[in-house]
């Protein structure tokens, strides 16, 4: 199975939210990682008919996915990034609805049912309400239902958001169980959720694709990008004293990492006994003691999304 998006754009009030989005994907994990407002969830609810693109289309395997109907829907699973659940339904109740809401006979829905209740791990909570479940477990209620169709295409928008860490390593466990055979497209800002699970990663910026690529191509880009420098307190407090002392500072050559701490992007500050140790993403070498270090998913987000520390 081939899925090509060609030229989607999507404008609101004359600004782009996706501008010229154009991809293909085939069988695996596709990470969609950007920012808040980078255009992700606008992508996902133009791929199921949520909202209609302004230009552009899906094919799937060369057909427009707008003319297959109710066949493209029974292909797809979708998890939104806000799901609205009828608290008061148990959880068995539930999964039986959205079996009748799909066109599932009952005989087979019900088999599917149980059989995803204990892949979830919820077969215990089954006949507990809705509203009585933790955020963690109405998170794989709703992975469940969009399973329930055994779909060729699963589509996350933000599917750990607000959970703990060990609701998402389970959850991203569970993405990982569903991936095989289909196409897997989870949307997220939150880059542990697809470092270690997705096949590729795409960077959307501003409703662009800035590239996609594998995860180890994506890191081995940033190689002389990612150093680690060791200072001192008084390091850090030189430089607030030219800021507050010399308004033009900035302006100098930057020649000294203590010139440069303003402008820098800086991923990661650890304190031990020898001193603070920056973990800094930079083009060009920023001081003389930096040590090149190998990047992870983390680093070229921040190389490409973030902002310089300003001290």
């Amino acid at each position: 199975m081939k899925i090509t998006f060609e030229s989607i754009a999507k404008q609101y009030k004359g600004k782009y939210a996706l501008k010229d989005f154009s991809t293909e994907l085939g069988e695996g994990v596709y990470g969609l990682l950007g920012t808040n407002g980078a255009g992700k969830t606008t992508l996902l609810n133009i791929f199921v008919g949520i909202l209609k693109s302004d230009a552009g289309r899906v094919r799937i395997d060369g057909v427009d996915v707008r003319k297959m109907g109710v066949n493209f829907l029974a292909r797809i699973g979708y998890l939104p990034q806000s799901t609205q659940f009828y608290k008061d339904f148990r959880v068995m109740e539930f999964l039986n609805y959205m079996c009748a809401l799909k066109d599932i006979p009952k005989s087979r829905g019900e088999k599917r049912v149980r059989e995803l209740l204990e892949i979830v791990n919820l077969s215990d909570a089954q006949n507990k309400k809705i509203g009585a479940l933790s955020g963690g477990m109405r998170q794989r209620v709703g992975i469940a239902q969009a399973m329930l169709n055994d779909p060729d295409i699963l589509i996350l928008d933000e599917p750990t958001a607000g959970l703990d860490p060990q609701e998402r390593i389970r959850f991203r466990n569970l993405i990982t169980k569903f991936s095989h055979g289909r196409t897997v497209l989870l949307a997220t800002h939150i880059v542990s959720d697809i470092e270690f699970i997705a096949n590729e990663v795409m960077l959307l910026k501003g409703g662009h694709l800035l590239m996609q690529d594998t995860p180890q191509n994506l890191t081995n880009g940033m190689k002389n990008k990612v150093w680690s420098v060791t200072v001192t307190d008084e390091t850090l407090n030189d430089r607030l004293d030219t800021l507050n002392d010399k308004p033009d500072a900035l302006n100098d050559k930057h020649d000294t990492l203590k010139d440069r701490l303003g402008s820098l992007k800086i991923s990661n500050m650890l304190r031990d006994h020898d001193g603070i140790h920056l973990r800094i993403i930079d083009d060009e070498k920023p001081d003389e003691t930096a040590v090149p270090v190998q990047a992870n998913l983390e680093d070229v987000f921040l190389y490409h999304f973030g902002e310089g520390e300003q001290w």
